[in-house]
Formats: C-alpha cells, structure tokens, sequence
C-alpha cells in the first residue's frame, strides 16, 4: 500500500459515487515526478548546476558537436518561453558554460555553444543521474521497465509538440 492507496480510499470512503480511478495513474505519476524532481536536484547540485542549467547544458550536449543550438531551438527543447530564454542563456554564459556566437547562415541570428566547462559540467551530472536512476528501476525487471516506459510515452504524447 502507498499514499495514493490510502488517498483512493478516503475519496471512496468520503464521496462513494466519486469514480476518482484516474488518481491511480496520475498521482502516482506525480509523486513520482516530485522524487525524481529532489534527486535530481541533488545529482546536479554535486556539479554545481541548477536543473534549469542542466537542462540548457544537456540539450546543447545531446546535439553534438559542435554542441550549439539557436535560442529557438533551446526553449522548444526545455519548455521554456523566449524571456526566460534569453536570461537563462545570459546567466549561462556569465558562469563560462555557453557561449553565444554569430549564426552563420543568417546575420541577425545567434548559436550557442556549449563551453569545455558546460561540457564537465553536465557529463558529470548525467552521469551520477543515470546511475542514481538505474538503482531506482532495479525493482522492475527489463520487460516491465519497457511497459512502463511505453506507457508512459502514450500518456505524454498529446503534450507534446511535434
């Protein structure tokens, strides 16, 4: 039993023609989030990296190399808006992790690219996360762990742009 059997049972003790099945899914996908929000969070403070940074240092890393990204490209990848964008780019590279650089292709565009000190940054991050998330999913076997992923992925699919 978890905390959301004990919440299903009071909302069918409390309000009996309520059909709150979908709590069975949804807030254990939060709490769940909420956790892993918290382990990230200290996977990256080991690095010294907010998860908003991470997140930055990781899609410029995913892209390989050269490791950069239009701005436009970067706040569709973290969910961000073009304000927070631009600030989080600023903070970023004030700290040595990005640089911003002409876009070759178009005059008034910029790129920006991950730095030597972003790239150790985030590998060292990723790395102690992936390994901190393996731990977790050693309740499940290989087959359930695939299950649950593509599950999940039918859940997040209509959130998510193309």
């Amino acid at each position: 039993m978890d905390e959301v059997d004990r919440i299903l049972r009071a909302w069918e003790r409390e309000a009996p023609g309520l059909d709150a099945s979908p709590l069975r899914v949804f807030s254990r996908v939060s709490r769940l989030a909420r956790h892993l929000d918290f382990a990230r969070k200290e996977a990256f403070d080991r690095h010294e990296l907010e998860v908003w940074e991470f997140d930055v240092l990781a899609a410029l890393r995913r892209e390989g190399s050269p490791y950069e990204l239009s701005p436009g490209a970067l706040i569709h990848q973290t969910l961000s808006t073009s304000g927070t964008m631009t600030n989080r780019i600023d903070r970023l590279a004030a700290r040595g992790m990005v640089e911003r650089r002409p876009d070759p292709r178009d005059r008034r565009g910029v790129r920006v690219r991950l730095t030597p000190g972003g790239m150790a940054a985030v590998e060292g991050a990723i790395a102690d996360l992936v390994a901190h998330e393996h731990r977790l999913l050693e309740v499940l076997t290989k087959d359930e762990a695939d299950v649950a992923a593509d599950l999940l992925r039918r859940l997040l699919v209509p959130f998510e742009p193309e």
